[in-house]
């Protein structure tokens, strides 16, 4: 933006200068005038054109950049999810592994107690208390 407003600048100024320092006919003046706004159309196009250019460019280069950086969290993030779930899953085989062992000896003390209860009660059915 710079440049296109420098071009312009320069080539009005210089325009100016030409027709005011150098008078000539109206004819000649007129001519000067349409050759010089002329050049300066072509110069603000080839600069606008160079412009586009390096904006095509940057946008392209900004766009690669994200996907890069998408793809490299994305690839991150699936490697923490898959040691997250590898980690609950070592840990849920402990917690059932400690539940088992615990519903064993739960299941023991159950059947010692009711094999007391059983050999402290009479014939009919009461327990016996001594």
């Amino acid at each position: 933006m710079k440049n296109l407003s420098g071009v312009l600048l320069g080539t009005i100024v210089g325009a100016a200068a030409g027709i005011l320092f150098a008078p000539d006919k109206g004819e000649n003046t007129r001519r000067k005038i349409k050759n010089e706004a002329l050049s300066a159309k072509d110069k603000i196009s080839e600069t606008a054109s160079e412009l586009s250019e390096k904006v095509s460019a940057t946008a392209s280069d900004l766009k690669e950049r994200v996907s890069a950086t998408y793809s490299e969290k994305k690839q991150s993030f699936d490697a923490q999810l898959e040691d997250v779930v590898s980690n609950v899953s070592y840990k849920a085989d402990d917690v059932i592994s400690s539940l088992e062992k615990k519903l064993s000896e739960l299941k023991a003390q159950n059947k010692k107690l009711q094999k007391n209860v059983s050999d402290n009660k009479d014939g009919k059915g009461k327990i016996q208390t001594a």
